[in-house]
């Protein structure tokens, strides 16, 4: 396998691409960014300093990254998405001087395991998105996301179960949800849901 990064992308020689992977046109990958094997990073998206990325990651079109956001094994980020990095945002300092990058802390956005994220989704740092879960395009997420979660609106709230195929679950018991697709089934406790085979 080889490593394929088209001429007019930007990746910084301290970053880490692993094999199988892929940097498209106008894509900017940061110092010390660290992407997986088989990542694909689709035309004008940003990778942040530092941002580590699993296996299989798909970042499409114009998707922004800022560090220090994590994206585990087989998380898709949609055309679009924005990650924030910075509780209070500002450009000057109270008296008016630009401020510099040590001028704050910056916060993340971390993609559990299969995570998906929707078009034009923007994540508010500091969130963790879940398992497995789903944003919904244009949503705005501003706190964590369970795993197996699908989440809509502004601000997102879970409007639905998915499982790992991303179809909406069916209801089959009390607690119980399945899969219309695979035929797996999970169990719910209030606000969790859990994988009971797969």
């Amino acid at each position: 396998m080889t490593v394929r990064v088209v001429d007019s992308a930007d990746v910084s020689p301290d970053a880490t691409i692993g094999d199988g992977s892929s940097v498209w046109h106008l894509a900017q990958v940061r110092e010390g960014a660290v992407l997986g094997r088989n990542c694909i990073v689709g035309r004008g998206a940003y990778v942040g300093t530092g941002v580590r990325m699993g296996d299989n990651c798909k970042l499409q079109n114009y998707a922004l990254v800022y560090e220090p956001a994590v994206l585990e094994d087989g998380v898709f980020v949609g055309p679009a998405v924005v990650f924030t990095n910075d509780h209070y945002p500002r450009s000057v300092a109270p008296d008016g001087s630009l401020k510099r990058g040590e001028d704050w802390e910056a916060v993340g956005v971390h993609c559990r395991e299969g995570a998906s994220i929707g078009a034009r989704a923007v994540c508010v740092a500091p969130v963790t998105i879940g398992r497995w879960a789903l944003v919904a395009a244009g949503s705005v997420v501003t706190k964590d996301v369970p795993d197996f979660a699908l989440v809509a609106g502004v601000p997102a709230r879970r409007v639905r179960w998915v499982g790992r195929a991303g179809v909406p679950l069916e209801q089959t018991g009390p607690d119980e949800w399945t899969c219309p697709q695979t035929g797996a089934t999970y169990r719910q406790d209030n606000d969790t849901l859990t994988e009971v085979s797969a």
